[in-house]
């Protein structure tokens, strides 16, 4: 038999051919883009690897997660400007409602997934410096003439936004009148300092910048910073507050073009999952697990919640009358 001589240019070749399985077993790997807000951060990081985990062993298949996150409208803004993003995981069901209006998104996107396609949801509360030195236990508080508040931006952030209409809804909730709840959001807002684009930042602005006397933000985000911080700051807890819901949905657009549309459907159905669930407890955020919930139930103070649909007729009759360019809210900023 005639002996082939090894050449360098076959052991090039054969080498090239080593590296070639493992890159292009990497370059098939799936690749989802969740685009979400602000303040759910360490909430995702924590998802991902857990799902990614709970699909390998399921399907045998790698999924890569990349993450974006920022004020929940901004963010809506920017996947309608193009970013492809394979799901979106807000904190509003509006901001998903401008991406199915522009046809990235099913119109009927809510019916998709369990609980309006919201597998988490949380509430609006205020953190305050140990002592509470203002004494601050309700919206009325936040009016006072000594008192600070930092609040993100209700035009870019959901949480600025929430909040807005939890002060707005503690007046009409106890039978008080429109003009009345616009008098006491009005003066709130002349207390804000630093309008910040996001809530981390308004988060940020309390903690470390020292500005302000209480910072209201989402449940699951003060008890974190309280978390983090200790003793250095206390959650409060108002007679009443919005049910602030996570709204998921996987951007049709984008998930066709891609061919991604089974991994992200099970992205987003992994939230529901009692793994998913855990995850969302451990981060403070309120699950629609009745077992999850029972088991965390020391993480979730009883307060009554109203919902925007109860109060002001919807997310989309609420962005008209408050929050659209010349809204409620622009009549009240600018006379601050």
């Amino acid at each position: 038999m005639t002996r082939i001589p090894f050449t360098r240019r076959m052991l090039l070749a054969f080498t090239l051919g080593a590296f070639a399985l493992p890159l292009a077993a990497r370059a098939a790997d799936t690749e989802l883009l969740n685009v979400s807000y602000d303040v759910a951060r360490e909430l995702y990081k924590d998802i991902n690897p857990a799902f990614i985990a709970d699909y390998k062993q399921k399907t045998g298949e790698t999924v890569v997660i990349k993450q974006s996150h920022g004020g929940s409208s901004k963010q809506a803004r920017s996947v309608a400007d193009g970013l492809e993003a394979s799901v979106v995981t807000m904190n509003q069901a509006n901001d998903i409602d401008m991406l199915a209006e522009r046809g990235l998104v099913a119109p009927d996107w809510a019916k998709k997934f369990p609980n309006n396609a919201a597998p988490y949801y949380s509430t609006m509360v205020f953190l305050v410096r140990k002592g509470n030195p203002k004494q601050i236990k309700n919206w009325d508080d936040l009016a006072k003439a000594d008192v600070k508040v930092v609040i993100p931006n209700p035009k870019t952030a959901g949480n600025g936004r929430y909040t807005y209409l939890a002060a707005w809804g503690s007046v009409l909730k106890k039978g008080g009148t429109e003009a009345q709840a616009r008098e006491l959001v009005g003066r709130i807002f002349k207390n804000v300092p630093v309008l910040d684009g996001g809530g981390r930042a308004a988060t940020t602005t309390f903690t470390q910048r020292q500005i302000g006397d209480a910072l209201v933000t989402f449940e699951n985000e003060v008890q974190l910073v309280r978390a983090e911080f200790g003793d250095n700051f206390e959650v409060v807890y108002p007679s009443t507050s919005i049910l602030a819901e996570s709204p998921v949905a996987v951007v049709d657009k984008v998930v066709d073009k891609r061919n991604v549309r089974k991994q992200a459907t099970a992205y987003l159905n992994f939230l529901y999952s009692e793994a998913g669930q855990e995850i969302g407890a451990k981060h403070f955020m309120r699950v629609r697990s009745a077992a999850v919930a029972k088991k965390y139930a020391a993480n979730y103070k009883p307060i009554t919640l109203f919902t925007v649909d109860e109060l002001f007729g919807g997310w989309k009759a609420a962005q008209k009358k408050h929050f659209d360019d010349g809204g409620e809210f622009d009549k009240i900023y600018t006379s601050k």
